[in-house]
């Protein structure tokens, strides 16, 4: 399975073109990016080679744009795969424990999965399960975790914004969760979860029975991205796929962050120094957003397919 044809891959790999926009209108805006300071690098730049620098197209990051279905259903089940290689990388597998699912872009009722006990490190876009509702395989030959499907078939179901869904058993995560309290406003990162993420505190076993279901959406809410499962660990959301594994990457540090915090002061939390809620506020806006979540992934998604392109297949 090789990567998907967009529209920005279409294009000079010096500049990217956000979504409905022409790519002369792109570079013109782009150029005025540029200082009008005129110099000539000595030793490695002709004069004609450093004009030519001067108009060259500045790189604005954006979402891609897809020729069709086929292309972004493509594109997003390697986004998945590679999450999954990401996960495994930073411990945070399980066992059979742990699932990300996300909508597909033609069939929004039906969902793309891992399947049952394949270990994150080895997982390939190829090796996804598509499923309906109800968790019963519309293509794939290997079963899905029913507690999965549980939870992410009523989030999916009650929240149509959320494209994307990730848990699994995180140290930090699960660790945090025994306090029974949300994250703290303790530093910049932090506050990408600020009034945006819910506490679950009835937990009851593996989740199993829709009634369970049903009470996790209510606790996500209507437009959290993120929930903290008492003595479970940590749920994200995102409209898409790279901001709801970014979240789950940056909540679970954010815990690690606050027990270490916490642990450091005699009298734990209480002797913590919060960020203003207004300035915290305003964090938020700046980086917990979905585009911050989709641009702050991209990095981590670059270096898993570089070292392990496999995940790509």
């Amino acid at each position: 399975m090789s990567p998907p044809i967009t529209e920005d891959t279409q294009q000079s790999n010096s500049a990217s073109v956000a979504p409905n926009v022409n790519l002369e209108m792109h570079r013109k805006s782009a150029i005025f990016l540029r200082s009008k300071k005129k110099i000539i690098l000595t030793g490695s730049e002709t004069e004609e080679e450093a004009r030519a620098a001067e108009k060259q197209a500045v790189v604005i990051p954006s979402m891609p744009t897809f020729k069709d279905v086929h292309a972004q259903r493509v594109h997003m089940k390697q986004k998945l795969a590679a999450g999954f290689r990401l996960l495994a990388k930073f411990g945070w597998d399980e066992g059979v424990a742990g699932h990300m699912t996300f909508r597909d872009p033609e069939y929004p009722d039906l969902f793309w999965v891992n399947a049952f006990g394949q270990y994150f490190g080895h997982i390939k876009a190829s090796d996804l399960i598509l499923v309906d509702h109800s968790g019963a395989i519309v293509r794939g030959q290997y079963t899905v975790n029913k507690a999965a499907f549980v939870i992410h078939a009523a989030i999916h179901e009650a929240r149509q914004d959320v494209t994307c869904a990730v848990h699994t058993h995180s140290i930090y995560g699960r660790t945090f969760s025994t306090l029974g309290r949300k994250l703290l406003p303790i530093s910049q990162d932090s506050c990408a979860f600020f009034e945006s993420h819910g506490l679950y505190e009835d937990f009851g076993g593996v989740v199993f029975d829709h009634e369970e279901g049903q009470r996790l959406v209510k606790a996500l809410g209507p437009t959290n991205k993120s929930l903290i499962l008492q003595n479970h660990g940590l749920l994200t959301t995102g409209k898409t796929i790279d901001e709801a594994i970014w979240a789950f990457i940056s909540m679970e540090r954010s815990c690690h962050s606050q027990l270490m915090a916490e642990a450091a002061h005699p009298n734990g939390y209480k002797d913590l120094v919060l960020i203003r809620d207004d300035v915290a506020r305003q964090t938020y806006n700046n980086i917990g957003d979905p585009k911050a979540g989709y641009a702050q992934f991209q990095p981590m998604y670059n270096m898993i397919i570089k070292e392990q392109p496999d995940c790509l297949e």
